[in-house]
């Protein structure tokens, strides 16, 4: 191996451009050549590339979203897209990649080893931790402290005005950030896409709380929750008369949780991360994703990762239910 390209791709997440710098500079350090890849597969497969040395990712380490950009590429979900991709590749002398993002970059990476075999090693990058095989992703704990920073404001101005605020945090699929955010947000409800959200019940929950004990109340949701996000049970609450003289509000924190400095625990993962993915590669392994688990980095094929979601701590759930 001469040449390793590196690249990120699907949803920017807070860190990783503390493991870009970790992937370029440990792969200098053993004497091999980098190209970074804008735009994830989009660029790749247009041949967007750009030279990377020491310098390139001086200054990135605390700087958020991520310097190669990142792009989702329709074109690459296709045979014809990837063999286009790999003709790049082999063109610009490309002998080995690292990907860092989420399920769909891991999901095209091992696409691109089994069609045309590049060998790849994936750094899991994204803010919803839902990646198995690892402990944590890089971003989630940035991620999940902008949400909880976030829900401190809200409650200062519930407890103000005795409100009921509805925040919805990121969690398509899964709601790790929305059960730790809440747990540590003090939220008196969370709703999560793992578990089955009845209407009657969170209705019941927010009486008791706001009318009985005359209370401000934060209810945190997951935007994947089934009842359908804030906006979802705003309207469902909104439409029963015995909300009539509740003052309600929703917010709904969207990209933000995306944006800003990753935190320094991002940035150690992040790291970590990095110079585990380039070593793997120079010891032979590929088709893989490299984790950190129990505090040691672990090796997981990304068959096993992709389309696998891994199970959040039920365990929580019962701790929201005694504290709220």
């Amino acid at each position: 191996m001469q040449r390793l390209g590196v690249y990120t791709s699907g949803g920017d997440a807070p860190g990783m451009n503390a493991c870009l710098r970790a992937v370029v500079r440990t792969a200098l350090t053993n004497d091999l050549d980098v190209t970074g890849i804008r735009r994830g597969y989009e660029g790749m497969i247009e041949g967007d590339f750009v030279e990377m040395d020491r310098r390139s990712v001086s200054n990135i380490v605390q700087t958020g979203g991520t310097v190669l950009k990142s792009a989702r590429s329709e074109e690459f979900m296709h045979e014809e897209g990837r063999a286009k991709a790999a003709q790049q590749l082999r063109q610009n002398k490309i002998d080995a990649l690292v990907a860092i993002g989420g399920d769909g970059t891991f999901r095209g990476a091992s696409k691109l080893h089994d069609e045309h075999e590049f060998p790849v090693v994936g750094a899991p990058g994204t803010i919803d931790n839902d990646l198995y095989g690892t402990d944590a992703t890089i971003g989630y704990d940035t991620a999940l402290n902008t949400a909880i920073e976030n829900i401190d404001r809200v409650r200062d101005t519930a407890d103000a005005h005795n409100r009921l605020f509805l925040v919805e945090v990121m969690g398509r699929d899964a709601g790790f950030i929305a059960l730790n955010c809440g747990i540590g947000g003090g939220a008196e409800l969370i709703l999560i896409p793992e578990t089955i959200t009845e209407m009657d019940m969170v209705k019941e929950r927010i009486l008791s709380l706001m009318t009985a004990q005359r209370r401000s109340t934060i209810v945190v949701v997951a935007e994947g929750d089934e009842l359908g996000g804030a906006r979802g049970i705003e309207q469902a609450l909104r439409d029963d008369p015995d909300f009539s003289d509740i003052d309600l509000r929703s917010t709904i924190l969207g990209h933000t949780q995306r944006g800003g400095a990753p935190t320094a625990s991002d940035r150690v993962l992040a790291s970590r991360l990095g110079v585990a993915a380039v070593e793997s590669l120079l010891d032979g392994h590929s088709d893989v994703m490299v984790g950190l688990v129990n505090g040691e980095t672990k090796l997981t094929p990304l068959r096993n990762v992709y389309g696998r979601r891994k199970s959040i701590d039920y365990d929580l759930l019962k701790l929201t239910q005694i504290l709220s």
